[in-house]
């Protein structure tokens, strides 16, 4: 009798040891705009800094321009204005909320002036010349796979903010880059957004 308790004891505690079903597999955790509101698939954001940067102005967001060829468009920062807005969708969107560490999609709201070309971020082709990767459109919403590997994109927490990054995930691929995502002035001052060493600290503001 003793020994049957002594064994139940000794099972209750290691039981209790062990994590509770479903936290090692916990969620990560959601992205918050600067109200502290959690972040909803497809409603619409202002990607902007979180701290002024003195050699972008007192403030930034991102909008489309057409650099060297007029299509695709790139995305580049704006100086003193909020940019465009911004959806997100990540790879399950059933779930209706945006989570760091989790693999989107970024799409302007808006129309590109490029014929039948949409906004949704892409990677560009390297640039040589420049020794970049730049950030464009022209990508596509959903189906992961090689061929979509360069639209994915991530939020993660960043020195009490966050920072986009491109590090896909949802393939399986030991080529694909995994970078920040940061900015890039070319020689003529336009300040191209572009995978880089030093993240840019961002926060989301409802649009």
């Amino acid at each position: 009798m003793k020994i049957t308790g002594l064994l139940a004891i000794v099972l209750l505690l290691a039981l209790s040891s062990q994590p509770l079903l479903g936290e090692a597999d916990a969620s990560p955790e959601q992205v918050v705009d600067t109200l502290g509101k959690k972040l909803r698939v497809g409603a619409n954001y202002y990607i902007i800094s979180s701290l002024p940067y003195p050699k972008f102005g007192p403030g930034f967001g991102f909008a489309l321009a057409s650099l060297g060829k007029p299509c695709p468009q790139d995305v580049v920062v704006v100086n003193r204005y909020h940019g465009l807005p911004v959806t997100f969708t990540p790879i399950n969107p059933k779930k209706g909320v945006i989570r760091v560490s989790t693999d989107l999609n970024i799409k302007f709201n808006t129309r590109s002036s490029c014929p039948h070309q949409s906004t949704v971020w892409k990677l560009g082709g390297f640039d040589f010349s420049k020794k970049q990767w730049f950030v464009g459109t022209g990508g596509v919403v959903g189906n992961p796979s090689l061929e979509t590997i360069h639209n994915w994109f991530k939020i993660e927490k960043y020195d009490g903010a966050y920072k986009l990054m491109h590090c896909p995930s949802v393939v399986k691929s030991p080529k694909h880059l995994c970078k920040n995502v940061g900015v890039f002035v070319d020689e003529k001052g336009n300040k191209r957004l572009a995978l880089t060493s030093v993240p840019f600290k961002v926060k989301f503001q409802q649009a």
